[in-house]
């Protein structure tokens, strides 16, 4: 017999959510046995978990990770095109439009007629995107710190010269 929606009483889901903090994940399981075996998901996984961790420490300016991807690159350049910094950062150049808006509101980069082309403008690090990028210095050697605390210093060095050589074949 079929109820009218009034007259239905109310049931909770046979799956509720509650506040249960997950098990630690078993590295000796066989599915994760698997998945660690692969070097391409572990890079992958620590990939998103450095970008967490980071965003976390970027969280109360505002910014994310990729602004201050661009605040960097700007830190090593005079100025630059915003295709520029689309080729060079592998972001969409709709992306790049947004991110540069981003760091003008804050101050910390803005866009000046190029001396080359006055129909094109390049964006330019200010002296407050210099700023933050000193202060979030600190920040990100925490951020590496965490991931990286198993390591001992020669191994992260050598992690460090290893992953460089991959970005700089693989990344071109």
């Amino acid at each position: 017999m079929l109820e009218s929606p009034g007259s239905a009483e109310h049931r909770e889901p046979a799956i509720t959510r509650q506040n249960v903090t997950p098990k630690p994940i078993d590295a000796h399981e066989p599915w994760m046995r698997g998945l660690h075996a692969d070097t391409g998901y572990l890079l992958y996984r620590l990939g998103l978990r450095s970008g967490q961790l980071f965003n976390a420490c970027l969280q109360e300016s505002g910014l994310r990770l990729r602004h201050y991807a661009v605040l960097r690159f700007l830190a090593t350049a005079e100025g630059a095109l915003q295709r520029e910094l689309s080729t060079r950062l592998g972001y969409d150049p709709s992306a790049i439009v947004g991110l540069v808006d981003d760091l003008e509101k804050q101050g910390f980069a803005e866009r000046r007629p190029s001396p080359d082309d006055r129909r094109s403008r390049i964006v330019v690090l200010t002296e407050s995107g210099r700023a933050f990028l000193r202060d979030t210095d600190e920040a990100g050697l925490r951020v590496t710190n965490e991931l990286l605390g198993p390591l001992e210093e020669a191994e992260r060095e050598a992690l460090h010269a290893l992953l460089l050589r991959i970005a700089e074949d693989g990344l071109n």
